[in-house]
């Protein structure tokens, strides 16, 4: 019997979609290949979902932020202080405030450049 695996949901706004691959990027090191890159210039949100326990990749450098980039992450307890602190080691990251739930928690970034 396998374990299911969760997920880690990351939206972003601000910034362009150039700067939303690079904090999906940055996030592949810990989580691994998400389900998609953001890549529609003319989109004002972008997702990205991480199937929590994939294996993460090498980082590579993600270069800087064109514009502020605020971020949330929902997943278990575990996943969201990962992503948090991946990102923080990433970017510039200031806490924006944190929600939990039963089983899940929601955490809220602004990365600026």
């Amino acid at each position: 019997m396998t374990t299911p695996r969760t997920q880690l949901t990351v939206t972003l706004s601000g910034g362009s979609a150039t700067d939303a691959q690079q904090v999906v990027r940055a996030l592949e090191s810990a989580f691994g290949s998400p389900d998609r890159l953001p890549t529609d210039e003319n989109a004002t949100v972008h997702t990205a979902t991480f199937a929590v326990g994939g294996a993460g990749h090498p980082q590579e450098s993600v270069g800087h932020l064109s514009a502020p980039v605020t971020v949330t992450v929902q997943g278990t307890p575990e996943a969201v202080d990962k992503a948090s602190e991946t990102l923080a080691d990433a970017f510039s990251a200031h806490d924006q405030g944190t929600a939990s739930g039963d089983q899940e928690q929601e955490r809220q970034l602004l990365l600026t450049p």
